[in-house]
């Protein structure tokens, strides 16, 4: 087997992310516009379905139940079929779901379709972040989830303009705005499955388009990966959803979820109580701002991570920033500073994705990480229905979402106290044994 120098090592890794990240990049962003464009779609669908702020919250929570009850069964699949197969599957049905979802007449409807939506995307975050560890190695991990991650934040920047101005601009044949901004940000999704098809390799061994000297090394390296990890227990998808280690990261996602999607939801409508002139596509270019900063910061903070080889601290401060940031946001009256709190809270909360999804597989083998991976992520994003509807019901009882606000700094509060004692591995965290573990999103 030839041997693969240090250059051509670090050739062979820009390489393979060359690749694979700008790909599930893009499918990423698809997969967020399709489940957050409801924030946007509010300005104009809370009235023309008589929603209310209660009913918004539900439907804009619900797709989280769908997508916990679906995404251990819907990874379980994955391993079976194979991710190519698997996550192309998950994404013609969610391409086909929303699309649809632009011709409901009632709340009811709406809600259905949200559930089906959760129901058809579920397995497929957690499915990418497992078929990344089965092409980078654990130094490079960290960095390269958050590139695959900036996405969220990135389909923020991109789908507040483009929600917005569909809103106001495209109405053919006497239909709403809204309802043309779900079909034309739908129908991306049943390209994007097509696309997965044909473009992804399931493995390193079967990637004709790596030479065979490189194919060996990637293999050998993500080998000794595995060797490093003495540590690393396996078990089945039984034991591995009533883990106490996996349970307690599953209820810190939880309420890291509930002050996210709390704020994602909810920004547009917080942003129009600013000022009742603002048209919607202002409204999407303001809330632009917020996610322009959160998607530097994340990038910078999980090389900051990576650099160190250090994850516990560098999940847990970012919540407690958030949480300060949150506080702000609801004392505030100003809208210069709320925006700015809220930019900042964001910031924290996205600087804590990569760092965090680094943690489980400091205790757990390969294969026991995609189902832990799964519980952790299906468990936590019941927090994605929690924290918008209590927004909803808060904001539906005074007419104001500052009670909501400083509820969500609170949950912040005790997930970075939670984050901040955790212990997942006999060693240190930052020891270059764990390091070298950190094989997980």
């Amino acid at each position: 087997m030839q041997v693969i120098t240090p250059i051509d090592e670090r050739a062979l890794v820009r390489k393979i992310a060359w690749r694979i990240i700008p790909f599930v990049f893009i499918l990423y962003i698809i997969s967020y516009l399709d489940r957050a464009n409801i924030g946007y779609a509010a300005l104009q669908m809370n009235k023309a379905l008589a929603l209310s702020s209660e009913a918004f919250g539900f439907a804009s929570g619900i797709f989280f139940i769908g997508y916990f009850l679906f995404e251990v069964p819907s990874n379980v699949m994955l391993n079976k079929y194979g991710a190519r197969v698997w996550i192309a599957r998950i994404l013609v049905t969610w391409g086909v779901v929303a699309v649809i979802s632009a011709f409901v007449q009632n709340a009811t409807q709406l809600y259905v379709l949200r559930f089906l939506l959760g129901v058809a995307e579920a397995g497929f975050f957690p499915g990418i972040i497992v078929y990344l560890t089965y092409w980078f190695r654990a130094k490079e991990l960290a960095t390269t989830v958050a590139l695959f991650t900036a996405a969220i934040p990135v389909s923020y920047i991109i789908g507040a303009p483009l929600s917005t101005w569909i809103m106001d601009n495209v109405h053919w044949f006497g239909w709403s705005g809204w309802r043309w901004m779900l079909v034309l940000e739908g129908g991306p999704a049943l390209i994007g499955g097509l696309m997965c098809f044909i473009y992804l390799t399931d493995r390193p061994s079967d990637a004709k388009w790596l030479k065979p000297e490189e194919r060996d090394w990637l293999q050998g390296e993500l080998e000794n990966d595995k060797k490093a990890r003495p540590n690393a227990q396996h078990f089945g998808s039984i034991k591995a959803m009533t883990n106490p280690k996996v349970l307690y990261l599953s209820f810190i996602y939880f309420v890291y979820q509930c002050g996210s999607l709390g704020v994602g939801y909810w920004m547009p409508q917080i942003i129009r109580g600013f000022s009742k002139t603002l048209s919607h596509t202002q409204v999407g270019l303001i809330a632009m701002v917020p996610y322009v900063l959160a998607t530097i910061v994340m990038v910078l903070w999980s090389r900051s991570s990576d650099r160190h080889n250090e994850r516990r601290l560098h999940s847990a401060i970012p919540l407690a920033v958030a949480a300060l940031a949150l506080l702000g946001a609801g004392l505030t009256t100003n809208p210069y500073v709320s925006i700015a709190m809220i930019s900042l809270s964001l910031a924290g909360l996205y600087a804590f994705k990569s760092p965090f999804w680094a943690l489980p597989t400091l205790f757990l083998t390969r294969s026991t990480a995609a189902v832990s991976i799964a519980v952790i992520n299906s468990v936590g994003n019941l927090g994605g229905f929690v924290g918008p509807f209590a927004i909803g019901y808060i904001k539906g009882s005074g007419a104001s979402a500052t009670p909501g606000l400083l509820f969500l700094a609170g949950l912040l509060v005790v997930s970075f106290l939670m984050t901040l004692f955790i212990r997942v591995t006999a060693q240190r965290a930052s020891d270059t044994t764990a390091a070298v573990a950190n094989q997980g999103h």
